[in-house]
């Protein structure tokens, strides 16, 4: 492992233990000729995924531009960062064993709209306005109208306290 610092190719294990999902190794490294230390991660690749993008260019899968994109979308909301990863890895996971070494950037996107609906609403709000390229309010109306009809609250919490009349949807 080349070290990322001043490019030295011996770098020295420190410590090894499995990450907090145990679907990964954490490696501690450090390199003898600057003395840089540094983590890396080892995870199982069950096969090479290529990404067919809308343009038609073919591009290598990379589950961290997976991570960045889902990291964006989840700013600032109070989601765990174990949940994070779960999602990460199991998305990895479905497109690996699915069988197919290519796959439709759109399918990748359908995943992550998915796990991200039934892990925080604002951030699956987020990624839609972006993945599906969202030009006016009316899109916005659309989505939210389709997490409406699953609403996780009793119909006496989503009415609101008790002697207020429930505020009216707009024509």
């Amino acid at each position: 492992m080349r070290c990322p610092y001043c490019g030295g190719s011996e770098t020295q294990v420190k410590d090894s233990r499995p990450s907090e999902d145990a679907a990964a190794i954490r490696r501690r490294r450090v390199c003898p000729d600057c003395a840089g230390r540094f983590t890396t991660f080892e995870r199982v690749q069950l096969r090479e995924l290529v990404v067919l993008k809308r343009s038609g260019k073919r591009v290598p899968f990379d589950r961290d531009k997976l991570q960045r994109s889902i990291d964006v979308a989840l700013r600032k909301r109070p989601v765990e960062p174990e949940r994070i990863e779960r999602l990460v890895s199991g998305i990895t996971r479905q497109l690996e064993s699915g069988g197919e070494a290519e796959i439709q950037s759109e399918a990748i996107g359908e995943l992550v709209m998915e796990g991200l609906k039934g892990l925080d609403d604002v951030a699956y709000v987020r990624f839609a306005s972006v993945y599906k390229n969202f030009r006016e309010a009316k899109d916005f109306e659309d989505l939210l109208g389709t997490l409406g009809e699953a609403s996780p609250l009793p119909p006496e919490e989503a009415a609101g306290p008790p002697g207020r009349r429930p505020a009216r949807a707009r024509p």
